[in-house]
């Protein structure tokens, strides 16, 4: 509990470190626009430098739900604020891609940050999938390629030795991708092993929420190291994808006992996550009510303290829980 405690309060005071301060000519705060409006509150990247939005939009449930929510919710995520678009060649085996490709680049391409993903094991199969996500999402480039889904310390070795990173590497050398990074949710030491093979990979997107430092943590054993190499952080299932719904599968709620709203509100457990250094949290949305709700809540937050923190941490881990099921993708 001490180390716990220790760790949280120390990743807190970093999170200053990533908020991009606002100002005008006469040094006055003002709020962040481009052409199509107010923009939700900036964060840096790690080292990149970039400035992205503190909330992007998930690619996920783009594929899942009907053309015309879809194309909803991307109109809804540029009104309210949201420049970041997160996206994967798996995601309803291309269907993601191709409507960010119809709804979102023909309109929005120059102020967006748009990102996709690769669970290829082979880097043969990775150049082939990533010439198909341009192609689907009419790019030239994508702003940030990600290493998808690793599962285990030995799966990075594997995807390492099949030239999955030399790919990678060579994808930003040629300008195709801007930024390179990995993703994960099954095992934190795939992410341990991940950085200790490499430091060319600029961004990790993983699951952080105010049960993980309970359970096999993500936070605990990974997000130090990041901030300390200057990564990225892209957080993801902020509401244990479901799990914090009682559900056992991914994007479903369920009959298990519910963190929200029996422990926690919907409200505690996203400020949680931007009390923490992310430089953006990845929303998924089934629809543009529960998308705007994400937008509110970026718009009304306030840094949570110390003692705020360690209490939601302390308060879910207290309810319990059974981990496994609260964070069933885990392994």
């Amino acid at each position: 509990m001490k180390t716990r405690r220790s760790t949280l309060k120390s990743l807190a005071v970093l999170t200053a470190g990533l908020l991009v301060p606002a100002k005008g000519l006469g040094g006055n705060l003002f709020t962040p626009r481009d052409k199509f409006g107010e923009l939700l509150p900036l964060r840096l990247l790690g080292k990149t430098g970039e400035k992205v939005t503190m909330l992007g939009l998930g690619g996920a449930h783009i594929a899942r739900c009907d053309e015309k929510t879809a194309e909803a919710q991307i109109e809804c995520a540029i009104e309210g604020g949201i420049r970041f678009f997160d996206n994967a060649h798996m995601y309803g085996n291309g269907l993601a891609e191709e409507r960010y490709g119809k709804f979102l680049v023909p309109k929005y391409r120059d102020v967006s940050f748009i990102m996709t993903k690769t669970t290829a094991k082979t880097g043969k199969d990775a150049l082939t999938e990533f010439e198909q996500s341009l192609s689907r999402m009419k790019l030239d480039y994508v702003d940030l390629w990600q290493i998808h889904s690793i599962g285990s310390p030995e799966d990075v070795d594997s995807r390492i030795e099949e030239e999955v990173l030399e790919v990678f590497r060579k994808a930003k050398e040629s300008g195709k991708a801007r930024y390179i990074g990995f993703t994960g949710h099954r095992d934190f030491n795939a992410h341990k092993q991940m950085l200790k093979r490499t430091n060319i990979l600029e961004t990790c997107q993983m699951p952080i929420n105010c049960f993980d430092p309970n359970y096999k943590s993500f936070i605990n054993n990974v997000l130090p190291t990041l901030v300390e190499k200057e990564v990225g952080v892209l957080a993801m299932k902020t509401l244990s994808n479901g799990g914090f719904f009682g559900g056992t599968s991914h994007f479903e709620g369920g009959k298990n006992p519910k963190i929200v709203p029996n422990v926690v509100s919907v409200k505690e457990a996203i400020h949680f996550v931007w009390s923490l250094p992310v430089s953006t949290l990845i929303t998924g949305a089934n629809d543009v009510p529960m998308l705007q709700e994400k937008i509110d809540l970026a718009k009304s937050f306030k840094k949570m303290n110390d003692n705020a923190r360690m209490e939601l941490v302390e308060r879910v881990g207290n309810a319990n829980l059974d981990g496994a099921k609260v964070e069933f993708y885990k392994a």
